[in-house]
Order: C-alpha cells, then structure tokens, then sequence
C-alpha cells in the first residue's frame, strides 16, 4: 500500500529499528552473539569503572526481583571479584536468553557494541530502502525519530556506524525503555509531549503489532512494518501494512 502523510497531516515519524529500520537476523545473528562472546571479558576490565556501576546496580535489583518471583536466575555472587564477574555475565546470558527489554541489559549491550563498533568489528546493517526515505523525509522538515528497546547509545551507534553511512544527520532524537515499556500507551504520551506535536500528528512505523497497538492506543497513527525474516503478526489488527519506506509518501 501507499501512506500518505500530507493527507494524514503527519509532523512527526517515529522509527522502530528491530525488523523495521534493521534487519532481525542483524541484531539476532552479529548484535546478541557478539555480547556474549565478550560480555565476561568487558565486566571483569571494567567492574571498577564508574560508567559500569549504574548497569550494575540496576541488573542486580532485577536480579532480587527474579529471586522474589521466583523465576530461578543464576546464582549472583558478590566476593570474590572473579567469581561476581562470572555470576553477573551469566546472569546477563540468562536474561539475554528470555529476550528481556531489560533497562540495565540494554545499557550494558550498549557499550559492549561501543567498543566492538570502535574496532571496526561491527557494523550496522539497514533496509536500502531506509536512507532515501530519511533524506526525502529531512528535505521535507518531517521530525524523525527513533523509538527502540535498545539504549540510546545502541541506537545512535547502530546509525552512526551503518553500511550505508553516517545516518545521524537525519535523526532528531532517540527513545529507549527509560521512557516506558514499548507495548504501554503511556510511553507514546510522554514521546509525543517530547516532540512537541499532538499524538494524531505523529506515526510510529514497527514490525510488531503490540507495539502499535499501544500507539494507536495514545492517539498516533500507525504502520504495520512487513519485512523477509520478521515474525508472523496476528492476522486481525487495526494498523496499515508497508513492505517498504518508500511506501511512505511525504508531504
């Protein structure tokens, strides 16, 4: 099908990346597989650092939680250094494991990406279809933004480093889980109140259809994003279907 946003009165595009933006198998089959081939590696270099202790702290209160409830995580042990770094690495595979939209998670996935990305053993790859649309959609002053359970510097670097470039230029800004959960309405309100523009003027653009629903739920427009490789949505939903950005006419 064919979107027009002129039509809609649309300001405001906010951007899912998972199956979306990014192929799944990019972030499933190089992202994942690279944090767990050096997750342990990166917490025992920097488990004095103080950019580590927020990621620490918030993975160990999730920890208790998933003892209270009991969900029977891994051990977590706290002495001797060794042995916590092992603990808390395996935890991390655990939780990665449950595919777990975890704040602390994401933080820390992030800035094991940092370093890989840095190296030049990572980079991003995108939708061809993707970079044309956010240039046309730039030329046309429309506010693009990115809406993902990653952290914010995941996004960025997944952007800055992709195999079609330096994509940045064409974002205006990131949200990740601090803002809430992707599947609750209230996330779209306080993103919405972020850019400035009334929900109905905003579309959010994702492969999963939970997702939209929460948006639509908020008052945004939505597009049900259909791409090789993404899992099957249930076949009764109330979003507009896109193959392709270029489906997506601007004003």
């Amino acid at each position: 099908m064919v979107f027009n946003l002129s039509t809609n009165s649309i300001q405001g595009i906010l951007l899912d990346i998972e199956g979306t933006t990014s192929p799944i198998d990019f972030v499933y089959q190089v992202l994942f597989p690279y944090v767990r081939l050096h997750v342990e590696d990166y917490l025992r270099r920097k488990r004095n650092s103080e950019d580590l202790k927020s990621d620490l702290s918030l993975l160990g209160e999730e920890h208790a939680k998933d003892l209270a409830e009991a969900a029977a995580p891994p051990t977590w042990i706290d002495d001797p250094p060794d042995a916590q770094t092992k603990s808390i690495a395996g935890y991390v595979l655990w939780l990665m494991d449950r595919d777990r939209k975890s704040t602390g998670l994401k933080s820390l996935q992030g800035k094991i990406w940092q370093e890989g990305y840095s190296k030049g053993e990572l980079k991003s790859q995108i939708f061809p279809d993707v970079p044309p649309a956010l240039k046309d959609w730039k030329k046309k002053n429309l506010d693009v933004r990115i809406f993902s359970s990653g952290s914010v510097l995941a996004q960025r670097l997944l952007f800055v480093n992709s195999d079609a470039g330096d994509l940045t230029a064409f974002l205006n800004g990131y949200f990740d889980t601090t803002v809430g959960q992707k599947t609750r309405e209230e996330s779209y309100h306080r993103i919405a109140g972020e850019f400035h523009l009334a929900p109905s003027k905003t579309i959010f653009i994702s492969d999963v259809a939970t997702e939209l629903d929460a948006a639509r739920r908020s008052g945004m427009k939505t597009l049900l994003c259909v791409r090789p490789g993404n899992p099957a949505q249930p076949n009764e939903h109330a979003h507009d279907i896109i193959s392709s950005f270029s489906e997506v006419l601007g004003p």
